[in-house]
């Protein structure tokens, strides 16, 4: 007897419950781009690696900063972590902007994404284990948060790929 197989699409990812679950799976969205470059050696696959890491960054980062970081830190009342996330979220666009629609030419090339990479790792570390827990003891309707997120990472996927 054949049974039915589920066809698995890339974009069939389940909606994640809230606002910290939808940034919690960009990072490990990001995070295994990085370590897909790291095992990469041909060019083609190492730039095309590098334009969805912009991609998946520009977009994180736009949605933290125009959604995420306004309302944690009115909810927070916090002057610390989301100025530290921004000034972080700065030195990486720096580093995207050296890399985005760049030919991999050796090895700067790579230590620049290398660089990218540890910063990332670095500020999703302080996110997850600082500003995420204490965002959710605020009274911050994370749900709502996700689902205006959501809506403007649409927006900012429609204009990546006008």
């Amino acid at each position: 007897m054949a049974t039915a197989r589920k066809s698995a699409s890339p974009k069939a990812v389940p909606m994640p419950k809230d606002a910290i679950a939808m940034l919690r799976a960009d990072h490990r969205k990001v995070s295994a781009l990085f370590d897909e470059f790291e095992a990469a050696r041909s060019t083609a696959k190492k730039k095309m690696l590098v334009a969805q890491i912009c991609e998946e960054l520009t977009v994180h980062t736009a949605l933290e900063e125009e959604v995420f970081y306004p309302a944690v830190k009115a909810a927070m009342r916090d002057k610390e972590l989301v100025p530290e996330a921004t000034v972080e979220h700065a030195s990486v666009k720096d580093l995207i902007a050296q890399v985005k629609d760049v030919e991999p030419d050796g090895e700067m090339y790579d230590a620049k994404v290398k660089v990218m990479s540890e910063f990332v790792k670095h500020h999703v570390k302080e996110e997850q284990n600082e500003m995420f827990p204490k965002a959710q003891k605020t009274r911050l309707d994370m749900v709502a948060l996700r689902d205006e997120m959501m809506a403007r990472k649409q927006v900012l996927l429609a204009e990546a790929s006008a």
